[in-house]
């Protein structure tokens, strides 16, 4: 769809306060312009080359929406920033994507403060979360544990306790657990401008959002080596039968090879790499992820190997070489 037209009927946008209103390609425009301008200068407005490259990263982020709801549907407008954030990256604007950041940081300040201007502050202990339709008190331990889990081995040049603070600033009553989780990946993200280490933090708040639709509830660090190996044939099964993997690859002994996973390798990922993995990579059946990680190195690693006399001792080598970063396949591979 190009910029000219004015909104996609498939598609409606999700507000902050819950509101579902129509998806406009041309906001998602005039926000990538602003970006460009606070770098820039207004000057830049009448550029030729900022109008392209505006209409070509409205597009890519159009196209990533369209991608992950084919059929329409509601996307909130956080995971929409979200993909003209990843945009701005992938096409090599970090300096736009920075200013994006801040304005979208700003905002959110904003917000908050306004929200604290007009409303009685709400102890933590008071604010009720929405668990499958539930509402049950926030349990602020609970997000202490996620967060330090997160920072595990990143030194002090993190602090869990920022993030957390960050996070419950912008929760309100009746928030469903998923946007908590958002919210604390959000304010991770926040701080990767003043910190880098914040990019592994925000990469396995992530991981655990992903964790949960593959595997459907939460999966801490500590147990995800046993839950490979126990996920692996079922994925494997799962991939066959909705036809997005070749059935040879069933012939594998799966015993061997999911005995060799390196769950700790899922937190060597920066926030863009994983969220890259997710958005263009991992499969899907009716749009929910069936990979992780170590799963899709695999699967990349048995393609490679299939047509090998020692398939498995060859797919095995293939996986430590691309979970290590050591090595990766190109794109149709």
């Amino acid at each position: 769809m190009g910029l000219g037209s004015d909104s996609l009927p498939t598609l409606q946008v999700i507000r902050r306060n819950g509101d579902v209103v129509a998806y406009h390609l041309d906001k998602i425009s005039i926000a990538i312009t602003k970006a460009f301008l606070a770098v820039e200068g207004n000057q830049s407005a009448a550029s030729q080359r900022v109008r392209e490259q505006v209409a070509i990263l409205s597009q890519l982020v159009n196209n990533a929406l369209l991608r992950r709801l084919p059929a329409g549907g509601a996307i909130h407008i956080e995971d929409i920033q979200d993909q003209v954030e990843l945009a701005l990256m992938r096409n090599g604007n970090h300096d736009v994507a920075r200013a994006y950041v801040l304005y979208r940081e700003k905002r959110n300040a904003e917000r908050a403060a306004d929200k604290q201007n007009h409303t009685a502050p709400a102890s933590s202990h008071t604010l009720n979360i929405n668990v499958n339709g539930k509402l049950i008190p926030l349990d602020i331990n609970l997000l202490n544990s996620m967060i330090a889990e997160a920072c595990q081995d990143l030194g002090a040049e993190v602090n869990p306790d920022i993030v957390v603070e960050q996070a419950v600033r912008d929760l309100y009553d009746g928030i469903p657990f998923d946007e908590v989780r958002k919210a604390l990946i959000l304010s991770a993200r926040s701080l990767i401008e003043t910190e880098p280490a914040y990019n592994y933090v925000t990469a396995r708040l992530q991981l655990d959002l992903i964790r949960t639709e593959v595997l459907g509830e939460s999966v801490r660090q500590t147990e995800m080596k046993s839950r490979y190996v126990e996920y692996f044939p079922r994925y494997i099964k799962m991939g066959v039968e909705a036809g997005l993997l070749d059935a040879k690859l069933a012939q594998f002994d799966l015993s061997k090879l999911s005995a060799v996973f390196l769950a700790e390798r899922d937190f060597q990922f920066g926030y863009l790499g994983l969220q890259t993995l997710y958005d263009r990579y991992f499969l899907h059946i009716e749009e929910r992820r069936i990979e992780l990680p170590q799963i899709f190195f695999m699967r990349v690693a048995m393609g490679l190997a299939i047509n090998e006399i020692d398939r498995e001792d060859r797919a095995i080598e293939f996986y430590h070489v691309l979970s290590s970063f050591d090595f990766m396949s190109s794109t149709p591979t």
